[in-house]
């Protein structure tokens, strides 16, 4: 939709990255977009859209949503967990609350988690999320990798080897049944056979990937209509490692969105960042955990992180998923303007 600034910059201006300016000018890509040029220049700034995840029972998704809607967020994501150190809500029933409560922001599975749902079920939900909520959903699905949880809820944890096969053949199956509304699989890890779903004639919800491991960005970046990296290597271990988080580097990021480009060059690429935004007692032992590391950037002040966020436009990362490792940083960086 685009988007008009009646009085001054907004804080939708903001963390897309424009200039503080006073012309308006359409969008080149002819896309209905609306962009701030300086008047010096007449230059289009670098866009970074921004999506903010939902995480936890704290908070009410709807205004969540609502929130992020009104501060310029592009979209809203809802994780798939069951329990980390304390109970998530549902994935689906929360993010069709969140699809309910706005109008114009995009609404995301941010992302189902693939050791906990049957991919038909994951492309029956995103195909009825779609039709329900005029197209403003994305259907993003991740390999799974909380061992507690996964074992907690009397599942099998496979190995990384197997996740990551496992990961490839559930796309597949997605990939197939938002193309041809039908498939019949046979593969190491699954078989299916279903004949028919979805609405008749309706259109199918982007598929996007997170993807962090060299094999997993060549064998699915490939399948899917969006990439979102998972860099650092945080989670590889069954749980959520700080120590991989301090180690996380911009060149490694950069490694990363060059192995996309290399297997699916037009694609677009996401980040998925953990920020933490609020008064130095909140985070400076949480910045110093983090060493020198990329991560550390996206802890501090609200302007600070948003300017180190909007640098990884030079990756040639083209949107942000932020979550929060402080309470309330979400919030507080829609207020930056």
């Amino acid at each position: 939709m685009p988007s008009v600034a009646t009085t001054g910059p907004s804080i939708g201006d903001a963390l897309a990255g424009a200039p503080l300016v006073d012309t308006l000018l359409p969008s080149p890509a002819g896309d209905g977009t609306v962009k701030l040029v300086s008047d010096s220049s007449k230059s289009v700034a670098p866009r970074m859209d921004f999506v903010a995840n939902y995480t936890s029972f704290g908070d009410d998704p709807r205004e969540f949503a609502r929130l992020a809607e009104s501060n310029g967020f592009v979209g809203v994501g809802c994780s798939d967990h069951v329990f980390r150190t304390a109970g998530y809500p549902h994935l689906w029933v929360t993010a069709s609350a969140m699809a309910a409560a706005t109008e114009r922001i995009t609404v995301m599975s941010s992302f189902s988690n693939n050791l906990l749902r049957s991919p038909v079920e994951f492309a029956q939900a995103a195909l009825t999320m779609h039709w329900l909520h005029d197209g403003r959903f994305e259907a993003g699905l991740g390999a799974g990798w909380l061992e507690p949880e996964i074992r907690g809820a009397g599942l099998p944890y496979p190995s990384p080897k197997d996740r990551a096969r496992r990961f490839r053949e559930a796309v597949l199956i997605a990939r197939t049944l938002f193309d041809e509304r039908a498939v019949r699989f046979d593969g190491e890890h699954y078989t299916v056979d279903v004949p028919v779903i979805g609405a008749p004639g309706q259109a199918a919800p982007p598929l996007v990937a997170s993807l962090g491991g060299p094999w997993t960005i060549e064998h699915i970046a490939p399948l899917v209509d969006r990439v979102e990296l998972k860099f650092g290597s945080s989670t590889r271990g069954g749980v959520l490692d700080t120590g991989a988080l301090a180690a996380s580097t911009r060149g490694h990021l950069a490694e990363m969105v060059a192995q996309v480009r290399s297997v699916a060059p037009t694609t677009p690429i996401g980040v998925f960042a953990m920020i933490g935004i609020g008064d130095r007692s909140d985070t400076d032992a949480l910045r110093r955990s983090l060493a020198d590391g990329l991560y550390a950037d996206f802890v501090g002040e609200p302007s600070a992180v948003l300017d180190a966020l909007r640098s990884l436009g030079e990756l040639g990362i083209e949107r942000v998923q932020v979550s929060e490792l402080v309470k309330g940083s979400i919030a507080r960086l829609g207020e930056v303007g």
